[in-house]
């Protein structure tokens, strides 16, 4: 009976092994026959590579698989609706949202699945020149949410001085332009447009140069002249008694030039430099009795000799038969590179750094011939130079600040002897 018993529960142990036995084999081959029905594909997502098994029917229950979602603007190798086939490669490359301004004016969203900023703009269609400025590098990646700008370069003229050039620039205003082109303006320089106001293609700049120089002019008086009777003297006969001398004035001058040119001269400040000297004539009252001819005649002949005796007595500083011309001036110093500082008729310069010393054209001045040069003074005709032909003249100077100051004008000259 216990032997039976024992058989019995052996042979139910054992059926309930191989039901189990059973089981996991029709799972097992159930699994691997699952499996073994899979495609395998090769998906490539935003350049990351990976070998996919599925069961998918469609590309686009694969891309669900993988909890990807195709939006409008992405990239995709295959329609949503082809097949997945074993051994296929599908590619997927999610779009990216940036935002481009052009110039300023108007900001733009793209959608690109471009992967540098070169290749944007290759995609949509969009040439810079290099003079352009374009707010990031060609191979910079591209980013979600980037802002790219442009800015286009344009010609406007720019008026210098009088010297006018076409320029290339990207600056948005007047300010900007000058400080790319190394432009600097001094104090009293003008502009045709203020510095802040923005510039736009063809535009014209122009900067008139301003300098306030000083002019200092030497001006002669003339003296006056007193007539005083005399009855010693014959009725109707002069003489000067005492000379007259003509005064002399400095006149200092604000002369303001515009490109190098005077557009406006006003007097500062005026000084005496030497008074005038009233000239005093003896006018003869005395009337003189007829006489016999022969007292007449040794009287005529008296005062014939009496005439010829009498001098006419003339002012050294009286220029009014001085030679009068009137020459370009320039200035000139003894430091000049290769200049030795000795002038024409031996003067020294360096060692005489105050002394009024012209040079001049030996043709027209004579060399030694004392002169005077409006706005300069009286001097010596005493150097000549290479460039000094015809009616031109050259004024020695102590500094080259002041012959820089002096310039170029046109002057008077006066050649007293």
């Amino acid at each position: 009976m216990k032997i039976g018993n024992l058989l019995k529960s052996a042979i139910s142990h054992m059926m309930v092994w191989a039901t189990v036995i059973a089981v996991l084999c029709i799972a097992f081959l159930v699994t691997v026959s699952y499996e073994a029905t899979k495609a395998s594909v090769q998906v490539t997502q935003n350049g990351q590579k990976e070998l996919i098994r599925t069961h998918a029917d469609t590309i686009d229950e694969l891309l669900s698989e993988l909890d990807v979602t195709v939006q409008q603007h992405d990239e995709l190798s295959h329609n949503l609706s082809d097949p997945v086939e074993y051994g296929m490669d599908v590619t997927y490359i999610a779009s990216k949202s940036i935002n481009l301004a052009i110039d300023r004016n108007h900001t733009e969203e793209y959608f690109t699945t471009a992967s540098t900023v070169e290749e944007f703009f290759e995609q949509e269609g969009l040439e810079f020149n290099n003079r352009d400025e374009v707010s990031h590098d060609p191979d910079t990646l591209i980013e979600e949410g980037m802002d790219i700008e442009v800015q286009q370069a344009f010609q406007v003229t720019v008026n210098d001085g009088g010297e006018s050039e076409k320029v290339w620039t990207t600056a948005s205003t007047v300010d900007e332009l000058l400080q790319e082109e190394g432009i600097t303006l001094n104090e009293l320089d003008e502009l045709n447009i203020s510095e802040e106001g923005e510039l736009s293609s063809d535009e014209k700049v122009t900067i008139t140069r301003v300098e306030k120089v000083t002019d200092i002019v030497e001006e002669e008086v003339d003296f006056t002249v007193e007539t005083k009777k005399d009855n010693s003297l014959p009725k109707g006969k002069k003489k000067v008694v005492s000379s007259g001398e003509k005064g002399l004035i400095t006149k200092e001058y604000e002369v303001i030039l515009k490109n190098g040119e005077e557009t406006s001269r006003e007097l500062v400040k005026e000084t005496v430099e030497q008074e005038s000297k009233t000239e005093v004539v003896a006018l003869g009252t005395k009337v003189e009795k007829k006489a016999s001819p022969a007292s007449s005649s040794s009287s005529s002949s008296g005062s014939s000799r009496s005439s010829s005796s009498e001098a006419t007595t003339v002012s050294r500083n009286d220029t009014s038969g001085a030679k009068t011309l009137y020459m370009h001036a320039t200035a000139y110093t003894a430091n000049c590179t290769g200049c030795s500082g000795i002038t024409a008729t031996g003067i020294n310069l360096k060692a005489n750094p105050n002394q009024k010393v012209v040079a001049v054209d030996p043709n027209v001045i004579p060399l030694g011939s004392r002169v005077w040069v409006e706005g300069y003074g009286y001097a010596i005709a005493g150097d000549t130079g290479g460039a000094i032909n015809g009616n031109r003249i050259d004024l020695f100077v102590p500094s080259r600040s002041e012959a820089l100051k002096f310039g170029s004008r046109n002057v008077k000259v006066k050649i007293l002897d």
